[in-house]
């Protein structure tokens, strides 16, 4: 077995291993068939000196636009056809670690072995450059196909602005105290384009998970178990709500005024 840059750098496996957690727990959801989802975490906090100074083992390959913030940043990237469930027991094998170069415009693969990453990279690197105009703090980026979630967009009314929001908030309290920005939405865009990416970086401004129509959700959060979570739950309450839906009757789910009360014992934003 050839060296890993995993070797003697226990933070840095920490983090790939959560990955790795995260991979599986989406594939046995059934959100990730075939080589179905994106994960981008960005890695730089756990990057030494010898991290820098390891040569490429790949061309330069370019962003396809200039993220300015993103100049000396390493990020973990799933392997363009790649399957989650693979990324879940070999993540070095299914994803690699990329450095931006100084031009902010192309990057180079630095371990293990030259696995392209995702053909979505610029949608997700755009979001981490954001992230780091802003001084968020998120570092992971989460792409995934939540069945009732999806299912649900199938439905234009819940396309409405806040409307899903309302209502999967309401079915359980978590829902609202563990995604407190709710959900975000994008009309159908073809999977890939730069229109979908422009349209979910512009929703990632007010929400931290957005709904692609008919597709899948984009997730951000400070780490990739963070941004789970938040699939997790929204995912919790729209099974509950077409749970109802199939016993024949529609949910009361929680009043304005329980939800508001919410958000005062838990200081929530909204």
């Amino acid at each position: 077995m050839g060296k890993s840059i995993l070797d003697g750098r226990q933070a840095l496996r920490k983090e790939i291993d959560k990955i790795a957690e995260v991979a599986g727990y989406l594939w046995q959801n059934g959100w990730a068939e075939r080589n179905g989802g994106n994960i981008t975490v960005n890695i730089t906090e756990f990057v030494d000196d010898a991290i820098k100074a390891l040569p490429a083992i790949s061309e330069v390959k370019p962003i396809g636009e200039t993220l300015p913030h993103l100049k000396g940043q390493y990020f973990f990237c799933k392997g363009t056809g790649k399957r989650m469930r693979d990324l879940a027991r070999w993540p070095m094998d299914n994803g690699s670690v990329i450095r931006i170069l100084d031009d902010c415009a192309s990057y180079v693969i630095i371990a293990d072995h030259a696995v392209q990453p995702t053909s979505e990279l610029p949608s997700h690197l755009a979001v981490h450059d954001r992230q780091i105009e802003l001084g968020s703090g998120y570092k992971a980026t989460v792409h995934t196909h939540p069945i009732e979630l999806v299912a649900m967009s199938h439905n234009n009314h819940f396309l409405d602005k806040d409307v899903l929001t309302k209502i999967l908030w309401s079915m359980i309290p978590e829902t609202k105290a563990f995604c407190p920005l709710g959900l975000g939405v994008v009309p159908y865009q073809l999977p890939g384009s730069v229109k979908l990416a422009h349209d979910t970086l512009s929703e990632l401004e007010d929400y931290d998970v957005v709904l692609w129509e008919k597709h899948g959700v984009f997730a951000k959060g400070t780490d990739v178990m963070d941004a789970f979570d938040q699939i997790d739950v929204l995912s919790k309450s729209a099974k509950i709500y077409l749970d109802c839906k199939a016993m024949g009757y529609e949910p009361t789910g929680m009043s304005d005024e329980q939800m508001a009360e919410m958000s005062r014992a838990f200081n929530l934003p909204r």
